[in-house]
């Protein structure tokens, strides 16, 4: 019974990596997708090393499994954060600035 709920807690995840994939190829401009793919690569990532510490159950494996959603839940979003805003300081269009009319 738990190999079907790690499963579906993976798929899930997966579900979650290729939502991510399909919003890189389909947004529009560097801040959106990266937007997209940080919410749903640390989303898609936690949820399949969930399931992969129902599998091991409680053991020296998920202790540091829980250690790596941790270093994960703190380095993606920081991570995307810098990559946006060095796009926003490269980025020839001024964001704030709305057109008059």
């Amino acid at each position: 019974m738990i190999d079907f709920i790690s499963m579906g807690i993976m798929g899930i995840g997966l579900f979650f990596f290729l939502v991510g994939t399909i919003g890189v190829l389909r947004f529009p401009d560097a801040l959106t997708r990266a937007h997209g793919a940080a919410k749903c690569d640390t989303l898609g990532a936690v949820l399949c090393i969930g399931g992969l510490i129902l599998q091991s159950g409680i053991d020296a494996v998920s202790i540091k499994l829980i250690v790596v959603i941790l270093f994960l839940w703190t380095t993606n979003p920081t991570a995307t954060h810098m990559i946006a805003k060095a796009i926003y300081r490269d980025s020839k269009v001024d964001l704030d600035r709305r057109d008059e009319v």
